[in-house]
């Protein structure tokens, strides 16, 4: 089966990612970036390829110091919760009907086979959506390009405008997508976040076809 190493190896020929590198060296160089340069890809590396089951498709990283850690909606436990995290969190305990701890590190999700990735992969310390850039938009497209190339039935959860804007992307049959709002406060306390049963209906899709389903509860 294919593995992340063989998307690496398509998309650094191509002349966007040529281009990335060049701005994550001048942006490194010059501005505090989030989240360290070693942990852009933490996301792939903490859940390996075959091991995908439903991916999470945020927005552009925390922008805080200490927050971003290359997982999507993820800070270290040292870190209080963001508001979208906190509703997050929310949003598990009423479909679970189970306390979480307000705890932020991720990692226990990736571990089930949940890729937590966002669209734009990097940001300037205080300056949110900084690096929206096209380069970012093409490696998107050729990651879900790629992802869709496997028949394994997995789970898209797009949350918010900008992830939602790659759904056309997503065309395996084999795949569901689950659509909401993002779970900042902005988003989230307009509706479209609490009460939609997302959590819930990504598991019964797992159990249909067999794969063990998401605890999401931390």
């Amino acid at each position: 089966m294919a593995s992340w190493n063989d998307f690496f190896e398509i998309v650094k020929s191509k002349d966007y990612y040529k281009s990335l590198n060049d701005f994550w060296d001048k942006e490194y160089a010059l501005h505090t970036v989030f989240p360290p340069r070693e942990l852009i890809f933490n996301a792939f590396n903490l859940t390996p390829l075959d091991q995908v089951k439903v991916v999470v498709i945020g927005q552009d990283p925390y922008h805080e110091k200490g927050q971003a850690m290359g997982l999507a909606f993820s800070v270290p436990n040292s870190c209080k919760c963001p508001p979208s995290l906190v509703n997050i969190f929310k949003e598990i305990e009423i479909e679970t009907g189970k306390p979480c701890k307000r705890l932020g590190d991720l990692t226990y999700l990736t571990k089930q086979g949940v890729f937590l990735v966002n669209t734009i992969l990097t940001v300037r310390e205080g300056e949110p959506m900084s690096h929206k850039i096209k380069e970012y938009a093409c490696f998107i497209q050729d990651l879900l390009g790629f992802l869709e190339k496997n028949d394994q039935p997995m789970v898209y959860m797009l949350w918010g405008g900008p992830a939602q804007k790659y759904e056309k992307y997503i065309t395996n049959k084999n795949h569901l997508i689950i659509k909401r709002t993002h779970p900042s406060p902005l988003g989230a306390n307009h509706g479209g976040w609490f009460n939609e049963n997302q959590f819930n209906l990504c598991n019964e899709f797992l159990e249909k076809n067999n794969l063990k389903k998401i605890e999401w509860n931390n």
